[in-house]
């Protein structure tokens, strides 16, 4: 849902940015290991810990390398199969370690086994969300579908909430519910896409076996 739109807004304004880095010779891969240190240092030194804001802020300024080094790969003409295969994979330890900060936050100070149970299952759902189309993708099938809450949603439901939720450290009264209240959205609608997700390769699935099917039974 976000995707489809707030990508193409931010590859616009982060072009300069992405030419900038590919003239003082930085790599697209190393904008990729960069970005992905970034939040993982964001998440899980500060989230732990209940920093919340400061937290947001770091990964925040880190996040946007997911579309600078696709962007500088496209400007340099060097796209490649590695180049997707290590984005996508970075992106995958990148949200672990941003709800496993949050999880980590509630199984000690936090002190909320509830919410850090719903934080491991955002980490767990998210995963396999990205997994069933990928291994859909991998048989053949298109996986044709846009699911309610894919990892743009994911990333900015939690992150607009932790950053809010860690306003409370300034003394703004009640506004660290909003992170628990994220974080049950966020696991809701990973369970609703994950199901779209399913739905749909067992529809395609069943679609190209009877076409297979029926092309075989066609052939003399």
């Amino acid at each position: 849902m976000l995707n489809k739109y707030a990508r193409a807004f931010f590859t616009r304004v982060l072009t300069p940015f992405a030419a900038f880095l590919l003239r003082r010779g930085v790599s697209p891969d190393a904008v990729t290991l960069i970005g992905t240190a970034g939040v993982m240092a964001g998440a899980l030194v500060f989230f732990p810990r209940g920093e919340f804001f400061w937290g947001t802020i770091v990964i925040t300024l880190f996040v946007f390398s997911d579309l600078v080094d696709g962007n500088m790969a496209r400007q340099a003409g060097i796209s490649s199969r590695w180049g997707a295969f290590l984005d996508s994979t970075l992106d995958r330890v990148a949200d672990g370690a941003i709800f496993g900060g949050f999880a980590l936050w509630y199984a000690g100070t936090g002190n909320d086994n509830v919410l850090c149970a719903v934080a491991i299952f955002c980490l767990a759902s998210g995963q396999v969300v990205s997994y069933t189309k990928a291994r859909g993708e991998s048989i053949g099938l298109p996986v044709a579908v846009n699911g309610l809450v894919e990892r743009a949603e994911r990333l900015v439901i939690s992150l607009v909430a932790a950053g809010l939720a860690g306003l409370s450290k300034f003394g703004v009264p009640w506004i660290e519910h909003l992170l628990p209240v994220a974080l049950w959205i966020v696991a809701v609608g990973s369970a609703v896409t994950l199901g779209q997700r399913v739905v749909t390769v067992r529809r395609e699935s069943a679609e190209a076996d009877a076409l297979a099917a029926r092309e075989s039974g066609a052939t003399p």
